[in-house]
């Protein structure tokens, strides 16, 4: 309505150029009227968390129950991280719904996965981040089958990954588990730290701190946040940057021996 008030009062006023300005002013105006001075709809970020929240969830149950059974390392895994979020009693059977609704025999993911991309599609750092939720589930009872990576190849092909980019990062994300609570436990630390970065030893010094710099930045939890991770998952994406961080200082301490 306001697009084309704005629309008639420029022409009167102006002409055919003043009926484009108040086009486009009118539409700032009814963003304005209806969702506050920033323009936007307070619904449409609900929305995204509530959809990848679901999404989470639902492809967990899939997951766990790909190989045929889900293990007690990956019940354990799931109630972990919905300690971790700090849920309500109400919202943590919700999420087990979910994640039973996943589970279910022959259950069809794949009008979930529509829904997620487009509601959250258009973002990069949603996507990736429910796969290295995913691949982290995975990896939960120790080690992550066949079944389970061709559906993990499978969903990050929706996504929009082809294979060659899901292993770097299937490759990324287990190798920063290596470094889960600030240890190093290995010998073999160092090539884990490279791999975990994304890059090698013959990498420059500029090349691995970029790749530091955008694997924090993805996990950063300001911009997580603003593009519509819920804030009660944030705690598990630090934790993933707490793992970055100790991988990079493992790297940066080698090179200056």
């Amino acid at each position: 309505m306001f697009k084309l008030i704005g629309a008639l009062l420029g022409y009167y006023f102006f002409g055919i150029f003043g009926a484009f300005a108040g086009y486009f002013i009118g539409s700032i105006v009814g963003r304005v009227i209806a969702y506050g001075v920033g323009g936007v709809n307070p619904l449409s970020s609900h929305h995204r968390q509530t959809v990848f929240l679901e999404t989470v969830f639902i492809l967990m149950g899939k997951l766990a129950k790909v190989d045929g059974h889900i293990s007690k390392d990956e019940i354990a895994h799931v109630e972990q991280f919905i300690q971790k979020l700090g849920m309500s009693a109400e919202h943590r059977q919700r999420v087990i719904m979910l994640f039973k609704q996943g589970a279910a025999p022959d259950f069809d993911y794949e009008p979930n996965i529509r829904q997620f991309m487009a509601v959250c599609g258009h973002t990069h750092s949603l996507k990736q981040m429910l796969l290295v939720y995913l691949i982290v589930m995975a990896v939960s009872d120790g080690s992550i089958d066949f079944a389970e990576e061709r559906l993990l190849v499978d969903i990050a092909r929706h996504l929009g990954y082809d294979q060659q980019a899901f292993k770097h990062m299937l490759d990324m994300v287990l190798n920063q588990a290596h470094f889960a609570g600030g240890q190093t436990t290995s010998a073999t630390n160092l090539d884990d730290a490279y791999k975990a970065l994304g890059v090698s030893k013959e990498s420059s010094d500029q090349e691995v701190k970029r790749a530091y710099r955008k694997l924090m930045s993805q996990y950063h939890p300001d911009k997580l946040m603003g593009q519509g991770v819920p804030e009660d998952m944030i705690a598990v994406a630090t934790e993933q940057a707490q793992e970055v961080q100790v991988a990079y200082d493992l790297i940066t301490k080698s090179r200056k021996q």
